[in-house]
Order: C-alpha cells, then structure tokens, then sequence
C-alpha cells in the first residue's frame, strides 16, 4: 500500500479516480468494439477485392502470354513502355475514433491505346485491358489493407490502455478506497468508545 494520509479528503480524491478510472475504461471498451468493427468490415471487403485481384489478374496474364506469342516479346515491351505513370488518383483521409484512414479517391477510366496497330494483335488489347482493371482494384485494396493496418495498430492501443486500467488503475484505486474506509470507520468507532467513556466518567464525577 503507498504511503498516505488515511484522511476524508484522500479518500474523496481516491474515490474521485476511482470513478474516473471506470469511466475512462468504459469510453476505451466502448472505441475498441466500435474500431474492431470497422475494422472487420475493411477485412471483409479486403478479402473480396484479393479475390478479385487473383481473378484479374489471371485474365491479365493470360492475355499477356497470347500477346507475347501472337506479336512478340519485344514489340510487346516497346508497346508497355507507351504507357505513362498512373498519376490518376488523390490520397484522402477520414477519422474513425481518432485513427485517420485513406480514402483513395479515382475514377475508372478506359485505356486509350498509344501505340499503333502496325505488329500488335488484339491479345495485347485485351492485356491492356485486364492490367488496366487490376490498377484500379490495386488502387482499391491499397486503401483497405492500410485502414486494416493503422485500426489495428489503434486497437491494440486502445486495449493496451484498458488493461491498465481495468487490471491496474481499478484494483488499486479500489484497495485504497477499501483501506482508508476501514481506517476511518475503526477511527470513527474508537472516538465513539472514547466518548462513551468520558461522559460515563462525567456523570461519576457529578
């Protein structure tokens, strides 16, 4: 037990935290539900968007192996080497419970071929075409599987916090509360007593 004045006062600031201990594990056990469920929600969401990814990207493949053999490794290279950076998107970010997740903000736009048709086939189209779906699902995932990451991170926090409090700050705040009340209810008795003897002792003495 530290070392304290058993006082009506310190038992008031004990009983004070005490409370606000409780409290604030309360608002904590409350945000972690509500982050474990956002979470899981992305979760859900991310597995579909993988599964997708997997999809498409066999498609795209698929269609790459078909150009290559229809039109030749090489032309093919010089034909990807048309295709520019993808700039086409805005990184945004949104709060839940104070954890800021991304919000990929894109739109979903055909591919508009730079090369000629002269040594090209349409398998290379159709490759273009799929490769261009999975960088939107990459876009898409990206945002999922990062928002997983940082409410996770949050979560353990948040947990991390209500254990101390739930198996630390409460049983200690607790166990003082306990010990200055029998404290003062002992102190309050043996005045009681005290006083019983020196009226008896006053009404002998009249």
């Amino acid at each position: 037990m530290e070392n304290f004045a058993p006082t009506k006062s310190t038992l008031m600031a004990a009983r004070s935290s005490l409370d606000f201990s409780k409290k604030g594990f309360e608002l904590l056990d409350k945000k972690r539900n509500v982050l474990i469920r956002e979470m899981m929600s992305y979760v859900s969401k991310a597995h579909e968007l993988q599964d997708e990814v997997n999809v498409t990207f066999s498609k795209a493949y698929k269609a790459l192996e078909s150009a290559n053999i229809n039109s030749g490794i090489i032309n093919v290279e010089d034909v990807a080497m048309t295709v520019e950076e993808a700039m086409d998107y805005e990184i945004l970010f949104k709060s839940v419970m104070g954890v800021e997740v991304p919000k990929i903000v894109f739109e979903k736009k055909e591919i508009k071929p730079k090369y000629g048709f002269y040594r090209t086939s349409a398998a290379i189209d159709d490759a273009m075409k799929e490769f261009n779906k999975v960088k939107y699902l990459t876009y898409e995932l990206a945002e999922v599987e990062n928002a997983v990451y940082r409410l996770a991170v949050e979560v353990k926090k948040t947990q991390k916090r209500a254990n101390a409090l739930q198996n630390i700050q409460i049983p200690k705040f607790e166990e003082i509360v306990k010990f200055i009340t029998e404290v003062l209810e002992e102190k309050e008795r043996e005045d009681f007593f005290r006083l019983k003897v020196v009226k008896k002792k006053h009404r002998k003495d009249e």
